[in-house]
């Protein structure tokens, strides 16, 4: 088998500590042990200058590669491989060492290379996945409002959208002040789209509201807006890294921003997952299997088993999927469109997958290009393909009991 590398290394990683080998032409394997401390991996570095060493490959093994490669990243060509790859790998033997065997398949190029983005956008995964979290421990909170609110008999979640909005708040504020309020002084609080439903909300804000449930609404609305402020904070942290430099990420934000169901938040989130430089995806069809979003190829003897989308960026997935849901309850747009059609022939859940996808095309041309969004509106397809949408009304007709015969019009 042809080597690749004459002069190589692979990691075994771990918390505490790093087995090394080093694989130098046709000498024995040389193995040695390092710790994970910051003075234990520049002598690690000092070693790998000395022995002439370029390139390395290490498994991904939960965040404990990181110290390694923010060590290492600078003067080496280092590889983090999916472990579940390095198993794939046929012929590894019980005694030999994992680091050994990392090294070896890297010296005849076996294993793949996992995307690692530069620091800047590594910052960025950061702020983004973390103010998720914050947003996400918010609903919670308000889930928990709502069950308090549920105990006390009081059926205000049935008639507001957000339990946590502004009219919302005033009217819990002051309960937990006065649990005798008049409802209906109350429900003047409504503000905007609200006043309508005074006379509802008055009716709803009539319970048996007890000191238990006054001290649990207390202590569940200080979070939330303790969790509020945190959320502010990082937007404001990410807004920021965003803009520095020459604003390669607040470009493309706006490029992605008018696309329907995208907006500011999101379009950060997704950027700090994928960067705005698109030439490290070969095509837009890496960028969508690498998310996990492409349809699983399960076949055999010409059956097709099973459809179902890989493993992918978890975070990448969840916002798109989250996005394709706000696509596709965008009248007139193409991707509402293109919900309609799939939707009718294979599902909501089918439906709403393929839409996240499409966006992520859409996204990757967009962005490889430096082009500006453009709908194309919600008869596009049928533009293309007349006949086909012509064949499907005859037949839908035809399946009603009518006959039907086709006159070309003047």
């Amino acid at each position: 088998m042809q080597e690749l590398y004459s002069r190589c290394a692979g990691f075994d990683v771990h918390k505490d500590s790093v087995m090394v080998c080093l694989l130098i032409d046709r000498a024995e394997p040389i193995i040695r042990s390092f710790g994970t401390t910051t003075q234990e991996l520049l002598l690690l570095r000092d070693w790998l200058i000395e022995q002439r060493i370029k390139h390395i490959a290490m498994e991904s093994t939960g965040v404990y590669w990181k110290p390694i490669w923010n060590i290492l990243e600078d003067g080496f060509e280092l590889m983090l491989v999916n472990a579940q790859h390095i198993k794939q790998v046929p012929g590894r033997k019980t005694d030999v060492l994992d680091c050994q065997w990392i090294a070896d398949l890297l010296r005849h190029g076996l294993i793949r290379a996992s995307f690692v983005p530069p620091s800047p956008q590594r910052d960025l995964r950061e702020l983004t996945r973390q103010r998720s979290q914050l947003i996400a421990e918010r609903a919670r909170v308000a889930n928990r409002v709502q069950k308090i609110l549920e105990d006390a008999n009081i059926k205000l979640g049935s008639l507001v959208a957000d339990i946590l909005g502004k009219s919302s708040r005033d009217m819990l504020a002051t309960l937990i002040q006065d649990p005798n309020a008049d409802p209906m002084k109350l429900a003047q609080l409504a503000r905007s789209a609200m006043r309508p439903k005074i006379p509802q909300i008055a009716k709803s804000l009539k319970g048996k509201l007890r000191d238990h449930h006054r001290f649990m609404l207390k202590q569940l609305l200080d979070q939330a807006d303790y969790l509020g402020r945190q959320i502010q904070t990082f937007e404001d942290r990410i807004d920021q890294l965003m803009s520095e430099g020459d604003g390669p990420f607040a470009r493309a934000v706006q490029r992605l921003d008018p696309m329907p169901g995208i907006n500011r938040r999101a379009a950060q989130s997704i950027l700090a997952e994928i960067g705005h430089d698109m030439s490290r995806f070969a095509s837009a069809s890496h960028l969508a299997s690498w998310a996990g979003l492409c349809p699983g190829n399960n076949e055999s003897a010409g059956k097709r088993r099973s459809g179902r989308t890989r493993w992918g960026n978890r975070w990448l997935k969840q916002m798109l999927v989250q996005c394709a849901w706000a696509a596709s309850r965008t009248k007139r747009s193409y991707f509402h469109g293109m919900y309609q059609r799939i939707k009718a022939r294979r599902g909501h859940k089918r439906a709403v997958i393929a839409i996240a996808h499409a966006m992520l095309t859409t996204m990757w041309h967009l962005l490889s290009r430096s082009s500006e969004y453009a709908d194309l509106g919600l008869v596009h397809p049928h533009q293309n393909n007349p006949q086909r949408l012509t064949h499907h009304l005859v037949k839908r007709l035809e399946q009603l009991g009518y006959s039907v015969s086709l006159t070309p019009a003047a």
